[in-house]
């Protein structure tokens, strides 16, 4: 089953676009945060993105690139503003499809199929893990938060994976550093610690204060 991201602050609309996807044997969900719609997009994990263009807070515009910045999931545009200059523009930041507000919903439909039938037969898409807005791209080994970029180390990558892929859960020491000899990250315990505080330095430099949690006797967690 498909999964569609909704992103369109008029409630009316999207709940009539949802009821309408999911009459079709597709999976729906109407977007609610839209001033970190990147962690929604990480969180849901959808197959494509319906996208307004007019949304709070940033516009679909913006969403759209940061988006392209992680993954390549087919994004269609929903707009009433369809003179050319949006379009271009739309395409330009990596939309896949524009469509004119008002619509109806069957062409609607018939363009998602034939969006997913297009991208789904040849290509998938690399996983994400999100965490308090941060998104760790499995497949580029990068991790962004509110748009930008942020360098890891391989061994500061792979401990973030583990600890973000067990999201809640205390991680003992023992357990990362034999997670990262499986990969041929050789390191011991003094690495490991000073890995840990390079890690979290650069975190709280990006604004993730607090991100990765010493719980004493048990090892390290990312809190859900």
């Amino acid at each position: 089953m498909y999964k569609i991201l909704i992103a369109e602050d008029d409630k009316i609309i999207a709940q009539a676009i949802k009821t309408h996807m999911e009459s079709w044997g597709c999976q729906a969900y109407c977007a609610e945060r839209f001033e970190d719609l990147l962690a929604e997009f990480a969180t849901y994990e959808p197959q494509l993105v319906l996208m307004d263009v007019s949304l709070p807070y940033y516009n679909g515009y913006y969403w759209c690139a940061e988006i392209r910045k992680v993954s390549k999931v087919p994004i269609i545009f929903i707009s009433s503003a369809a003179d050319n200059m949006n379009i271009v523009l739309a395409m330009n930041m990596g939309g896949d499809d524009f469509i004119t507000k008002p619509f109806d919903l069957s062409v609607l439909t018939a363009k998602v199929q034939a969006m997913l039938r297009r991208t789904y037969d040849f290509a998938g898409q690399s996983d994400l893990l999100e965490s308090h807005g941060a998104v760790l791209n499995l497949g580029s080994a990068t991790l962004t938060y509110r748009g930008k970029r942020i360098d890891l180390s391989k061994n500061e990558f792979k401990i973030l994976h583990i600890l973000m892929e067990n999201r809640g859960q205390a991680v003992a020491r023992e357990a990362i550093m034999a997670r990262l000899w499986e990969t041929d990250c050789f390191i011991d315990d003094n690495t490991l610690t000073v890995n840990i505080t390079r890690l979290r330095k650069k975190l709280e430099e990006a604004g993730l204060q607090h991100f990765i949690v010493t719980r004493k006797g048990l090892g390290y967690m990312v809190e859900a």
